[in-house]
């Protein structure tokens, strides 16, 4: 028996509209709007007009999709055609987004980290036609492929000015045949192949049509009105080949709203200073590492207890915004003076007047979210797939329950099968795999719901919590049945851990890999007297095992013994996206895992 919940939509319709409209008419009813502002904009990459060259209004921002949309043109471009694009998050990634769907093409994003086997299946699955690439090193990691990719036509490199030299190549196309191949675009035609990162096998290309996007965010703009506004204003870090960032950037420039690109995580603590976002988006290990990084320097100032102290005060005070009447006034007064001493200090890592940030990628743990809301920093934690364009749920800030991904958009109905999977219908759910008719079947019901692939639950009010991955459920020697993504949660949200990994398919017990944080690591061993030993050298050493039974020790907690973890093994080096055991979204890859650290699987079953 199906339990389900449906939100009426407040955005319909859409077959006739193309991503693209929106550049043309925010230009048209607000030219000098400020539509993007570009740290340290590089002239060599896109020219700078006259005036303020780090300034991007909506008048100049339809100019230049423009011209590289009639550099496209020239270049023999065609509706339908594929172009990849292969970049960090920066200014030229959405510019030429923008100037793909103007023309009728269809964007293929790539992730600029991507090896070069699977940007070769990307490009050749897809038939891309073109390809954008960012820097050196991407191009020459596609020369490496490019024999293997006889539709490929086209490579254009942002950083050595060939997006310049392409527009320049459009100055002999009229702005009249930009105009008719834009009016051409209707919402039923394709507008992006996005592949899955991919915990297992091959990436699989997901088909989203502008409906599918422009429903979408039309919805999630309707119900967000703290994100997407016109003073609103976010520091993109996330790669914008990851669907989530992408359809930020397209509520972003729909609301006239103003966004920062930031190419990646390591320098985005600057411009949060500097550019002071209304919210941010971004993955968990983002606040887990700010929350443990602001633990460790006040213990470092000998103020760990009044850390400590904030800590169960901004709980505490979280959890009673959900039980009328509320915090009471003596909570709310300690809060007030811990805000002074402690919060506002934390927030202003992220630029001091964010006071909304949204969450997606993995879960949040709960503990995390009560603590940062009673911080002041409200985390909206959603819910969604690329196969759904991607946004199918979220906590709205009127209307949290911390430790859900909240209530469906509206226009989203959500079911909950008997086995726990949760199933989807909705205008946003994608058309199929690209050139994968067996998956595609694989992936709908015989009702023609779509299969997450999660596992989850919807409370009575309607509010969905996700459980872990049917993939991903392990059955012990004993038949026990485990889900490991909770646990492993727990045993994250320790300052010293980066990344936590259950072990127990077909085994007698439940075991657990951990992988040490490379910024904890120094703190750790200069105060335990190994200021130069490494995590390798020191892993059986007592009083780091100690360190990391606690968080063990709470983990099993919160389960049953027979799901309790019995030992441990700390891995010498972290789980990376390098190495090829964390997706781009920081997804643990477990069949990767499981095959680089077999040594260290058997140690944990040596004698069993």
């Amino acid at each position: 028996m199906r339990r389900n919940v449906r939100v009426e939509p407040k955005i319909t319709g859409g077959e006739s509209v193309g991503l693209a409209d929106v550049v043309w008419d925010n230009a048209r009813r607000a030219p000098d709007a400020v539509q993007f502002r570009r740290p340290d904009p590089d002239a060599r990459s896109w020219p700078h007009p006259s005036g303020d060259p780090s300034v991007v209004t909506c008048r100049r921002f339809r100019d230049d999709v423009l011209a590289v949309a009639r550099g496209l043109v020239a270049a023999g471009l065609t509706p339908g055609s594929r172009v990849a694009l292969m970049s960090r998050t920066r200014y030229e990634w959405t510019l030429v987004d923008y100037a793909v769907w103007t023309i009728g093409a269809v964007t293929v994003p790539v992730y600029d980290t991507s090896s070069a086997e699977q940007l070769a299946w990307i490009l050749a699955d897809s038939g891309a036609v073109a390809c954008v690439v960012e820097l050196a090193d991407h191009a020459a990691l596609l020369a490496d492929v490019r024999h293997g990719l006889p539709e490929l036509r086209q490579v254009w490199q942002i950083d050595s000015g060939d997006l310049i030299r392409l527009a320049e190549q459009g100055r002999a196309v009229d702005d009249e045949a930009v105009e008719r191949r834009r009016a051409a675009v209707s919402g039923t035609d394709l507008a992006t192949i996005v592949y899955t990162s991919g915990t297992t096998g091959r990436p699989k290309g997901c088909v989203l049509t502008h409906r599918n996007i422009h429903l979408d965010v039309g919805n999630a703009v309707e119900e967000l009105p703290e994100l997407f506004n016109r003073t609103a204003s976010t520091v993109l870090f996330l790669p914008l080949a990851h669907a989530f960032a992408r359809m930020i950037q397209v509520g972003m420039v729909q609301t006239r709203a103003t966004m920062v690109h930031s190419p990646s995580a390591r320098g985005v603590l600057k411009q949060l200073r500097q550019y002071r976002p209304t919210f941010v988006l971004a993955v968990p290990r983002v606040f887990e590492r700010a929350y443990n990084t602001a633990r460790q320097q006040a213990a470092a100032r000998h103020r760990g207890w009044l850390f400590d102290v904030a800590d169960q005060v901004a709980v505490r005070y979280s959890r009673a915004l959900d039980m009328p009447p509320g915090p009471g006034t003596g909570l709310r007064l300690l809060r007030s003076l811990l805000d002074v001493l402690v919060y506002r200090k934390l927030r202003a890592a992220f630029g001091g007047r964010c006071r909304v940030a949204v969450v997606g990628g993995a879960h949040l743990g709960e503990r995390l979210g009560h603590f940062f809301r009673g911080a002041g920093l409200t985390i909206l934690e959603g819910y969604g797939l690329t196969e759904t364009s991607p946004a199918l749920a979220v906590n709205r800030p009127s209307a949290m329950r911390v430790g859900t991904v909240g209530r469906p958009l509206p226009g989203v109905e959500l079911a909950v099968a008997d086995g726990g999977e949760i199933l989807v219908r909705s205008a946003v759910v994608f058309r199929g795999y690209w050139n994968n008719p067996a998956a595609t079947s694989e992936t709908f019901t015989a009702d023609g719901w779509l299969r997450t692939g999660d596992l989850g639950s919807l409370d009575d009010d309607g509010y969905l919590r996700i459980t872990g991955r049917t993939k991903e459920i392990m059955v012990t020697a004993e038949g026990k049945n485990i889900t490991p993504a909770p646990v492993e949660d727990r045993i994250r949200a320790h300052p010293l851990i980066s990344q936590s990994m259950l072990i127990g398919d077909g085994k007698p017990y439940v075991a657990a890999l951990v992988t040490i944080d490379p910024q904890a690591w120094s703190r750790w061993r200069d105060a335990h007297g190994h200021p130069r030993a490494s995590v390798a050298e020191l892993r059986d050493d007592p009083a780091l095992r100690d360190e990391i039974q606690t968080a063990i020790d709470q983990a099993n907690h919160s389960v049953s013994h027979a799901e309790a973890i019995k030992t441990f093994r700390i891995l010498p080096d972290d789980f990376t996206e390098a190495n090829g055991e964390l997706t781009p979204t920081l997804k643990i890859r477990r069949e990767v895992v499981q095959r680089h650290r077999a040594a260290d699987i058997a140690t944990l079953y040596r004698g069993h």
